[in-house]
C-alpha cells in the first residue's frame, strides 16, 4: 500500500481524529460536570480525602478545567496510599485519555478543528 504524499494529505483519515476528539471531549465534559453535581464524592470532598490543599477551591477548579478539556491528576496520593495495581485499575480511564491527548498532540486536531480551518 503506497504512503500518502504531503501533497495528497495525511495517510491517517481525518474521520478517526474526529472520533478521538469527541471521545476525549465527552469524557472530560462528563467528569468535569460530575465534580459539581457530586461534589462530596468527586469534587471538593474527594480532594479533601486525598489531602489536596484548599479542596473547596481545587475541586471546582479541576471540574472546570476538565470541562474545558485540560487534564488534572489526583493519582499521586492514591499511588502512595494504595499502591500501583489499585491506582492502575482506578486510573485506566485516565491512561486512555492521556493516550488520546498524546495522539492528538502528535497528529494534530484535524481539518475540522478551529485550527484546521482555512485562513484568509
Amino acid at each position: 500500500m503506497p504512503m500518502a504524499s504531503k501533497a495528497s494529505g495525511p495517510a491517517f483519515p481525518d474521520k478517526a481524529v474526529i472520533i478521538i476528539r469527541a471521545m476525549v471531549g465527552a469524557v472530560f465534559l462528563s467528569e468535569g460536570i460530575q465534580k459539581f453535581l457530586f461534589a462530596a464524592e468527586l469534587g471538593a470532598g474527594r480532594f479533601s480525602k486525598l489531602g489536596i490543599p484548599h479542596p473547596g477551591f481545587f475541586g471546582p477548579f479541576v471540574g472546570l478545567t476538565e470541562i474545558i478539556c485540560a487534564i488534572g491528576t489526583t493519582k499521586g496520593p492514591e499511588l502512595l496510599a494504595q499502591g500501583f495495581w489499585h491506582t492502575a485499575h482506578d486510573g485506566r480511564a485516565d491512561y486512555c485519555m492521556l493516550s488520546g491527548l498524546i495522539f492528538l498532540l502528535i497528529r494534530g486536531a484535524g481539518a475540522w478543528s478551529i485550527d484546521g480551518r482555512p485562513r484568509d
